[in-house]
């Protein structure tokens, strides 16, 4: 255990990175997945549970947070951390996205942003020092700086704008978080939409900010995949090499593999846990649809070699059942099967790197998904 935020590498296979992010409440090993805990929970799942699958940090969400219970009800209950019995590092978003996604009526000015709340239609103001001031109160050990999230396609001109106030939203944030205790870290997020010459710029200035971490925004709204790995291709080189990155909102195990080959450390994505709550699973034969009626009399597990219970001791049939009666159960399993497999992916990803295999790991994972299942039952 450490009392400050640190960051080592331990191995690299081209860009490919493996290593550690010491925090005083625990190590990450990267590349790393988060599982998203939207609202202090990751929906379905224990948080035992969820550590057992091998993460080693949560994410939880500055905008659903303020509004439900209030951040000054989960510090005057403790913390983040207590309040929902998680006690290894968490991060939390600014909150900017889901503002700008979620919320009606909303106007962004050089203050900030006021919006209506998507719950109860409260009028709520968000400024970067607010941000900063409610993660801090939710005791967040990494935090993200208030920035404006444009959808693609976009106007250059306006990915221009943004670019520019996240930049100054970047710098009213550091200056915010220097009251925080010592330990937690505030990461900079690089926007600038489809842009190379604005990503460049964003990404430069960040650097010159001197931020213990950074991530990339902007991505997974709408893009093909082509124009993400384009843009995070354009920004590496120009992001200190000793300090972590971090994709946001991303994304299907195959973003994850080929972001990881571009030098990106850490992740989330709501996709595993919503996939899970509606029927598919993720596993080391490509995604499984166990709404589709072929499942119905089979009795074989998902991956009877997996030391996932979930995976290992569960029926085909029997998850078919739950889905389609849409009991909780299903979810539950699904659930569990899909965070399993994203974490087993960051696992042999690790491996893969310190090993110099990267490549090959990376095409061996593809040829899985491109095989798809074993053969359908066929009650033989």
């Amino acid at each position: 255990m450490t009392d400050t935020f640190s960051f080592q590498i331990n191995a690299t296979d081209g860009a490919a990175r493996t290593g550690a992010i010491s925090t005083p409440r625990g190590e990450i090993r990267t590349p790393a997945f988060m599982p998203v805990g939207t609202a202090a929970t990751v929906k379905a799942m224990y948080p035992e549970q969820v550590r057992a699958t091998g993460a080693d940090i949560l994410l939880g969400n500055t905008y659903h947070l303020m509004l439900r219970p209030s951040a000054e009800r989960i510090a005057a209950l403790g913390g983040l951390h207590k309040f929902m019995q998680w006690d290894r590092p968490i991060l939390t978003d600014s909150g900017g996205f889901q503002v700008m996604s979620l919320s009606s009526l909303r106007k962004i000015t050089e203050e900030g942003v006021t919006f209506r709340s998507h719950v109860d239609g409260s009028q709520h103001a968000m400024s970067p020092e607010r941000s900063i001031e409610i993660q801090g109160l939710l005791g967040a050990d990494i935090q993200m700086q208030l920035d404006e999230c444009v959808g693609l396609p976009c106007e250059d001109a306006e990915a221009e704008r943004a670019m520019r106030l996240s930049l100054r939203w970047a710098e009213r944030s550091k200056k915010a978080f220097e009251l925080q205790p010592k330990g937690r870290a505030l990461f900079g997020i690089v926007q600038g939409g489809a842009v190379p010459r604005l990503r460049v710029e964003s990404a430069r200035a960040l650097a010159d900010m001197d931020f213990p971490g950074y991530s990339i925004g902007g991505l997974a709204v709408g893009e093909p995949q082509a124009v993400m790995m384009e843009m995070i291709e354009t920004v590496e080189p120009h992001l200190p090499q000793s300090k972590p990155r971090y994709l946001m909102g991303v994304g299907t195990p195959d973003d994850l593999l080929e972001a990881v080959g571009r030098g990106i450390d850490m992740f989330d994505c709501v996709m595993p846990t919503r996939s899970g709550r509606h029927g598919q699973a993720f596993t080391r034969f490509g995604k499984i649809n166990l709404k589709n009626a072929r499942h119905q009399n089979d009795p074989r597990p998902l991956d009877e070699e997996s030391d996932c219970p979930a995976l290992r001791d569960y029926s085909r049939a029997y998850l078919h059942h739950l889905i389609r009666c849409e009991e909780m159960l299903g979810s539950m399993l699904l659930t569990w099967v899909n965070l399993h497999y994203y974490q087993d992916l960051m696992r042999g990803a690790r491996a893969a790197i310190a090993e110099g295999r990267y490549a090959d790991y990376k095409a061996a994972t593809k040829e899985g998904w491109a095989r798809g299942d074993i053969l359908p039952w066929t009650g033989e």
